[in-house]
């Protein structure tokens, strides 16, 4: 099954989402409106959306209220990124100019929290104080992340558990509130929404596993990002903490130097050893395992094309090439 087949099933929900979108982006404010249509149609996934429909699928309840939580998932992700550009000092997104890029970090920053407030007004409309705690924890736990992240930059000591901590935050939280939200949403009973959880924090790991790997081995092109961003910044991801873990100590200490000065002048020079160490490899096996794990969490939901599409997307997130 092929990212098409996935959203064939939940193509009339998605297109429902996407007219959401732009209906709530409506502001009396013009630069308001501009810069977040600007950043929502940029060509993203839409992944986490994506989820929440898919979650409503499986169960035949893919109501308004469904479309809803998708698309304010869908606006806390994008604030989400227009604070992360700023704070990245990053000039590229999705193979475009980051909106900071564009207009500055002030109007970056204040559209991305004109989306986070946007978001908890639809959130009021569904009237859910359970949805409401998953999604307001989720926004605080994203922060946490992002701080968490920010103290690990040029930090070559780093431990694999406090990258790990990152990603969650950072990344599969959102996903995890994603499947959970729509579950609470519904009111499955509590196994069920538990196993959903499971199953989109560990497709969120697996996801940003996968990403911290394309950082050194991908396509700028089809990334529509910079190679080696990471490393230009300074952080100390997966491949980077196995190699210098793993490498002899003359190439630990060039991946060490390398975190703590940023840049690429040793981008060559790291590369061969996060290949010659295996540690893209180990990367990639954390992600499968995680993979794994999101598929068995799906054991639980009946049998349906959305199910299907759940366990494909899990293996999709690891087999990517962008």
């Amino acid at each position: 099954m092929q990212i098409q087949d996935i959203l064939a099933v939940i193509k009339d929900e998605f297109q429902a989402v996407d007219s959401l979108i732009h209906e709530q982006l409506e502001s009396r404010v013009p630069l308001v409106e501009k810069i977040a249509d600007y950043i929502v149609s940029s060509g993203g996934k839409r992944i986490r959306p994506l989820l929440v429909l898919m979650t409503g699928k499986a169960f035949n309840r893919c109501d308004a209220d469904i479309v809803k939580l998708a698309t304010v998932i869908e606006f806390l992700h994008t604030a989400t990124l227009l604070h992360d550009d700023v704070v990245d000092t990053s000039d590229m997104r999705r193979g475009n100019p980051t909106a900071n890029a564009k207009w500055g970090n002030a109007p970056s920053v204040l559209v991305g929290d004109f989306l986070y407030s946007r978001s908890f007004q639809m959130l009021v409309d569904l009237k859910s104080l359970e949805v409401m705690d998953i999604l307001s924890h989720a926004t605080s736990v994203i922060a946490e992340g992002e701080v968490l992240q920010l103290t690990n930059v040029k930090n070559p000591n780093a431990t694999e558990q406090q990258y790990m901590d990152v990603i969650h935050g950072k990344t599969a939280m959102l996903f995890e509130a994603s499947t959970y939200g729509a579950a609470r949403l519904m009111e499955l009973d509590q196994d069920v929404s538990d196993a959903l959880k499971i199953y989109g924090r560990e497709l969120g790991l697996a996801f940003q596993l996968v990403d911290d790997v394309l950082d050194y081995e991908g396509d700028a092109e089809a990334l529509g990002k910079n190679v080696g961003d990471d490393l230009a910044e300074g952080k100390p991801t997966l491949p980077l903490i196995h190699a210098m873990a793993n490498a002899p100590e003359d190439d630990a200490k060039l991946i060490r130097q390398a975190i703590r000065k940023g840049g690429l002048d040793n981008m060559d020079d790291v590369l061969r050893i996060v290949r010659d160490n295996g540690s893209l490899d180990y990367t990639r096996q954390k992600a499968d395992d995680c993979a794994a794990r999101a598929q068995q969490a799906l054991e639980l939901l009946p049998d349906s094309d959305a199910k299907e599409a759940l366990k494909a997307l899990a293996l999709l997130a690891v087999k990517r090439n962008t």
